[in-house]
């Protein structure tokens, strides 16, 4: 995560490997993880990149954990010296 301070809106990156999956469950885990960004991106301040990669235990996991992973990195951006 890094906080650019350009006035923009928060922006998320996702790193996706073959070690994930096959090619169907790869996006099954991109498109939970932008469903879940999407919905925390208010609280994301202006100007954020966000680089998410998926680890091969992404593969089984559920939408809540995966929401609940993501809420929990993000809750380090209050951490993360601008």
């Amino acid at each position: 995560m890094m906080t650019t301070g350009e006035s923009r809106a928060a922006r998320f990156g996702f790193i996706i490997s073959k070690q994930v999956g096959t090619a169907v469950v790869r996006n099954t885990v991109r498109r939970r993880l932008k469903a879940v960004c999407a919905e925390a991106l208010p609280g994301v301040p202006e100007g954020t990149d966000v680089v998410i990669r998926a680890l091969p235990a992404s593969a089984t996991a559920s939408y809540a954990e995966l929401r609940a992973d993501v809420h929990r990195c993000l809750g380090r951006l209050s951490q993360v010296p601008a």
